[in-house]
């Protein structure tokens, strides 16, 4: 285990977030996330009083982005399969209001925009986060590939995304060299 050994504890909850991508044969790119929240404990639904053996799902959701190269969102889907009421489903068709925006700058104010507050899924909204980092993983080499071949080369979008790639930091000086703004060492 990376983290400290815990002062004793009981599990009580568990919240399983997986992301993929993948590439289409027609040119686009699907990144899907899913959300899965469960107890440990036997509970029952507020809604109707079903009850939930422990594992059962709270909430089991999924959404799919189809994507180009330049991060455009061409296709929007979501989807609710376990939820604590029967009508949170009914938001999913608002997810559709992400086709036509960019993943990257501004990502996470035109989500507020579209699907904040009452226009959205709280559990949802919060897999677009995980989701737009699988896409630029996911397509990273294709954009790059992509890239190498034009005549002005774009700014590398980790360009001072964290404190690795601070633009004068020594891994933006062997990865990026045209990009490195320190000061570099004479032999």
């Amino acid at each position: 285990m990376p983290l400290t050994t815990p002062k004793p504890r009981q599990h009580i909850h568990t919240r399983q977030i997986e992301c993929k991508g993948y590439e289409r044969e027609d040119g686009l790119w699907d990144i899907e996330a899913h959300i899965v929240d469960s107890k440990t404990y036997m509970h029952t639904r507020r809604h109707n009083g079903t009850k939930l053996q422990p594992g059962d799902p709270v909430h089991n959701m999924w959404i799919r982005l189809s994507i180009d190269l330049d991060m455009l969102i061409h296709e929007a889907e979501a989807k609710t399969d376990d939820s604590p009421y029967p009508s949170c489903g009914d938001i999913t068709i608002n997810f559709k209001s992400l086709v036509g925006v960019k993943i990257g700058p501004g990502w996470r104010r035109e989500i507020g925009l579209r699907l904040g507050g009452i226009k959205g899924c709280t559990h949802l909204v919060e897999l677009l986060g995980p989701l737009a980092t699988t896409a630029f993983q996911a397509t990273g080499r294709a954009r790059e590939a992509r890239n190498a071949h034009r005549t002005t080369p774009k700014i590398p979008y980790q360009l001072n995304s964290c404190h690795i790639y601070k633009d004068d930091s020594e891994w933006v000086l062997m990865r990026w060299p045209d990009h490195y703004t320190g000061t570099k060492k004479t032999p």
